[in-house]
């Protein structure tokens, strides 16, 4: 029983509901698809491109940091990559779900300026936090949010 809650609906062709009530087939899924207007194509291809400029990211903090702050900074850059490309391709795929990891995104995004604002040494850290936090992660951090509190 609970193998079958495991089970996707994009192999099975349908899936039983929660309260064991029936089933639901792949049509209502796809009727959680909207038509893009050009905005939403634009917002999810933005978030979508920060996500994946996020992977170097992650190897170049890997490479550079001591392993423990490395292991601390890749892993809350590697969530903020996985919400940034779910939340992006959800919405270009024009999927209604990408609310969930818009916001998670957001406050992930959040999180980070305020760490590498707090952690920057005094003088050009400081100053390259700064500028990463007011150039990408707060206005990424506010589409993201605004995307997390509006229905498509």
């Amino acid at each position: 029983m609970a193998l079958n809650s495991l089970n996707s609906p994009a192999i099975c062709g349908s899936y039983t509901r929660r309260g064991g009530t029936g089933t639901v087939s792949l049509s209502a899924a796809r009727r959680r698809q909207v038509p893009l207007s050009a905005a939403r194509r634009r917002q999810g291809r933005i978030l979508t491109g920060a996500g994946l400029a996020l992977l170097p990211w992650l190897g170049y903090l890997a490479g550079t940091l001591p392993p423990a702050e490395a292991a601390a900074w890749v892993a809350l850059d590697a969530l903020e990559a996985a919400a940034l490309l779910t939340a992006g391709t959800r919405l270009l795929r024009g999927d209604s779900r990408h609310r969930a990891p818009a916001a998670a995104a957001a406050v992930l995004l959040l999180a980070d300026a305020c760490l590498d604002l707090a952690t920057a040494a005094p003088g050009t850290e400081l100053a390259t936090a700064l500028a990463m936090a007011v150039g990408a992660e707060l206005p990424l951090a506010g589409l993201s949010a605004w995307l997390a509190s509006r229905r498509m």
